[in-house]
């Protein structure tokens, strides 16, 4: 079968390998679609797995967003037959997490499932959703959990920064949630026009637009905690990893805003402490799908057509190297799912 791992610095490799046979508590997956994340991105922009502070690094596989078909069951397994499609938490693999420094990853033609239960490791979907969605399911858990976080409710008034997968996930999950306002931030006009068709209520393009002045208009007027005027923003969630962002929330924040940050911070920049303190505003990390993992499948697959239109790019696996320097190129692509053969 054919696997792909990272190569030199900002090259990916396709390489050849035995087809893994399951033993009694495994099964083995035909991978029928799997997505590029921004970690993917990142391995390869390094040449691998980091081993040290000299700068050497190890050959990575690749690949923790995969769905694919069941063809092979160990003896031991329950709950599981050929033919079933299934979507993957690489964060379950005994030899450590799929596509992030483990042994196994996802971008490949076929992948064992490591210890396999059902609810765990791995859950079914309807052969209702195409393959290519269904591959958005850690993704989407990832958003999940930044909106989980928030603990958002119905009447609050929220802007998500960033208008990329995660970004429009949480703008997904904060509407089906029932939240009252949802708008979108972002400085790429058609991202923005996607924010909108996925269903947010206003958009901001926060590289003209005065993002304090257009959200106390969208969100009516607050105060912070010294009676200043502020926008009415119940919550800030940063999807975005830039400084500014954070900088943004901090300055506009009214009295007992939420800030959840689910972006990773590449550089580390000063932020202004002071306005938090003005707004007594709350600080919330969001990392991962502690629990999100299967808990979105289930709506994933009721509303699959909204999140489909997060895909940008759907590049058959031939073209794999292709796909990953859309991936790798700025401004060239929002979301790439690299799709094995039929999608139905």
């Amino acid at each position: 079968m054919k696997s792909v791992q990272t190569s030199a610095a900002g090259a990916v490799e396709v390489v050849d390998l035995e087809r893994p046979a399951p033993g009694p508590g495994d099964v083995l997956l035909r991978i029928r679609a799997c997505g590029i994340c921004g970690t993917d991105v990142s391995f390869v922009q390094m040449g691998g797995m980091p081993l040290g502070p000299d700068g050497r690094t190890a050959a990575l596989p690749l690949g923790h967003e995969p769905a694919g078909e069941v063809i092979e069951v160990g003896a031991d397994v329950t709950g599981l037959k050929v033919g079933d499609r299934v979507v993957v938490n690489p964060m379950a693999a005994p030899s450590g997490i799929i596509g992030n420094g483990g042994a196994l990853g996802a971008m490949r033609e076929y992948l064992l499932i490591e210890d396999a239960v059902v609810g765990k490791s791995l859950a079914v979907f309807p052969d209702t959703v195409p393959f290519d969605v269904a591959a958005l399911n850690e993704p989407m858990a990832v958003a999940r959990h930044c909106v989980n976080r928030s603990e958002a409710r119905a009447t609050d008034k929220v802007v998500v920064f960033g208008a990329g997968p995660i970004g429009l996930g949480a703008a997904i999950w904060l509407k089906l949630r029932g939240v009252e306002h949802v708008a979108v931030a972002d400085v790429i006009p058609s991202r923005l026009e996607k924010a909108l068709a996925v269903g947010a209520d206003a958009v901001i393009d926060s590289s003209r637009e005065d993002v304090t002045a257009r959200l106390t208009e969208l969100h009516g007027t607050g105060a912070n905690a010294l009676g200043a005027a502020r926008p009415g923003t119940d919550i800030y969630i940063d999807a975005a990893g830039v400084p500014a962002v954070v900088n943004t929330a901090l300055a506009s924040a009214k009295w007992g805003a939420k800030l959840v940050m689910v972006a990773a911070h590449k550089k580390m920049a000063p932020i202004d402490i002071a306005a938090m303190l003005r707004s007594e505003m709350t600080f919330t990390a969001s990392m991962g799908y502690p629990t999100e993992i299967f808990e979105v499948t289930p709506e994933l697959a009721e509303h699959w057509e909204r999140f489909a239109k997060l895909i940008s790019h759907r590049v058959p696996f031939p073209d794999v190297e292709r796909a990953f320097q859309l991936a790798l190129t700025p401004g060239a692509a929002e979301k790439v799912v690299v799709t094995f053969d039929d999608q139905r």
